[in-house]
């Protein structure tokens, strides 16, 4: 049998980001082509959270890990991209130092340059609306290259805000919809009132400084580690050494973040690198929105998996914007095709974590008949052994 074909795709674009409107851009699609003789192309887009690039996150070459590779080798056509931001495509107004949270400049004091002086940028990086943008030019590009009518999606975290909207915007474009550990909150920014995707204020500048005043935050290899290990609590959980597996492969796709930060443990002179994880503004993602024209869950599928120690898609109900609940995304979808799985021993960080190797094999059902187990509908928990017990 043929192993699938790697193809790295640049699409040029021109950018309806705040920070480079109007100026071309780069958009990266990574390409894992597993087509069998004589079968059309089923194409498949996987799409990344708010900061672990798409590569790192699907396409990590270590193990059984490589969530992109496992569904080209069942015969798929598999594209994993980076939004304008992240990873390997454009990041605007990002390779400056001093465009850094302000809090945070003491990260690169031994950075050459520094991050002396002020913020440059001082408004958003990107926001809805250029999220859309981008992942329908890539939806289209990917439809005019495999001749396909419509393609699966497949987002996990904060992916959830960009790939949830677009299917309810462009269902002549989405077979159907897989979210793991989505981010969804029920009283999330509304849009622009009389209207249903406009911003809620004009962008870009009238956004207030208080909500910005720089493009990036920093995220060090502590700080990734503290929060996976929140949520680890079950024992092999996951394997040995996979922080500094999926930290490496999140330096791997920052060039330029990779010699930014602190000295590397036990290697003096040597950055330890940080995430440039960029600063959005986000709308349109939230209990009044989902149930729109009731498309998700009828013209679309959807099929949501979420570990049931993720301390991050679940939060109490007092924190405003910043509440997040799986199951009251499941409950504001309208349609009667709509799926969900609570899986045991399992958190945030799943795609690089035991059960990884569960989700993956959910997905591959997923994309062949709209089911998992032969289950349609429902919500279920599904425990260490497998065994699946429906949910109220």
């Amino acid at each position: 049998m043929a192993a699938p074909v790697l193809t790295d795709h640049s699409i040029p674009w021109t950018s309806t980001i705040p920070a480079n409107k109007n100026e071309p851009a780069t958009l990266f699609v990574r390409e894992r082509n597993g087509t069998k003789p004589n079968k059309p192309r089923e194409p498949v887009l996987m799409l990344h959270g708010r900061s672990v690039p798409a590569l790192a996150g699907f396409d990590l070459q270590h193990g059984k890990y490589g969530w992109a590779e496992f569904l080209a080798d069942a015969g798929y056509d598999v594209f994993v991209m980076d939004l304008q931001g992240s990873g390997r495509s454009t990041r605007p107004k990002m390779d400056d130092p001093r465009n850094v949270n302000p809090a945070q400049k003491y990260l690169l004091q031994d950075h050459p340059g520094g991050a002396s002086g002020p913020v440059q940028y001082t408004s958003q990086l990107d926001n809805s609306q250029s999220n859309w943008d981008e992942v329908h030019k890539v939806v289209t590009y990917i439809k005019d290259l495999t001749g396909a009518s419509k393609l699966d999606l497949i987002g996990w975290s904060a992916a959830a805000q960009q790939l949830g909207p677009y299917a309810i915007q462009h269902k002549e474009n989405v077979k159907s919809l897989l979210l793991l550990a989505p981010i969804f909150p029920p009283n999330g920014r509304q849009s622009k009132p009389g209207t249903r995707w406009d911003p809620p204020l004009p962008m870009p500048v009238s956004v207030p400084a208080a909500v910005f005043g720089f493009p990036m935050t920093l995220g060090t290899k502590a700080g990734f580690t503290a929060a996976w290990d929140r949520d680890v609590k079950c024992h092999k959980q996951r394997e040995e050494g996979m922080v500094d597996v999926a930290w490496k492969a999140i330096m791997e796709n920052d060039a330029i973040g990779a010699t930014w930060g602190p000295e590397a443990e036990g290697a003096p002179g040597v950055p330890e690198g940080v995430m440039r994880v960029k600063n959005p503004y986000w709308w349109g993602w939230n209990s009044t929105t989902v149930p729109l024209d009731g498309i998700l869950g009828s013209d679309v599928p959807v099929l949501i998996i979420y570990g049931d120690l993720d301390s991050t898609v679940n939060t109490p109900a007092d924190l405003g914007l910043l509440h997040f609940s799986v199951p009251a995304l499941y409950d504001a979808i309208p349609g009667a095709q709509k799926l969900m799985f609570r899986i045991a021993c399992a958190g945030h960080q799943i795609p690089w974590e035991r059960r990884a190797q569960t989700v993956h094999k959910m997905s591959r059902q997923w994309l062949k008949d709209n089911t998992v187990e032969d289950l349609a509908k429902g919500s279920y928990f599904l425990d260490e052994d497998g065994v699946i017990t429906p949910m109220d």
